[in-house]
């Protein structure tokens, strides 16, 4: 699907403000309200809008350790990354999981209550026997930047 500038200044504004009115929309877009609105299912209905998220500041919530993993399988057949895919993608403390290429096959990011739990995390990942040769932890101990708005403008290619 080809994005013009009203679709990519629809974006940039569910990206900032998921709850943002029809109306407050469509004067972000320049657009009246039902243009726009039939230009935002569409663009939901081609899978470029994948859902609509809040933002929670867990530590306000409860105590997280936040840690990023390194992991090396020790064999690399396709079963063996689907099987290990298959098992990250069930477990909800991995909240993202990158295949990567370079000297480590994944990077995921985890959640846990503590140290000790994410410790008990990663015994049951070995315990489970998925393949996994090496890792490699790393905790965050404060977060620079971590946005969830993606910069669209620059990303595309610019229009001659």
């Amino acid at each position: 699907m080809k994005l013009d500038a009203i679709d990519l200044r629809i974006l940039e504004a569910v990206q900032e403000d998921g709850r943002i009115t029809k109306l407050a929309l469509a004067e972000k877009a320049g657009l009246s309200p039902t243009p726009c609105w039939m230009r935002l299912r569409k663009l939901e209905k081609a899978g470029i809008i994948t859902g609509y998220h809040a933002r929670v500041a867990v530590r306000r919530v409860a105590p997280v350790a936040s840690v990023m993993m390194e992991v090396t399988l020790g064999n690399h057949r396709q079963a063996d990354f689907e099987r290990f895919e298959r098992a990250v993608a069930a477990i909800p403390e991995i909240t993202a999981c990158w295949s990567v290429g370079g000297g480590v096959d994944y990077i995921l990011k985890l959640v846990a209550a503590d140290i000790d739990a994410y410790q008990r995390l990663v015994d049951g990942l070995l315990d489970r026997e998925l393949g996994i040769d090496r890792y490699f932890t790393y905790i965050v101990t404060k977060t620079i930047k971590e946005e969830t708005v993606l910069p669209l403008a620059a990303l595309l290619p610019a229009s001659p």
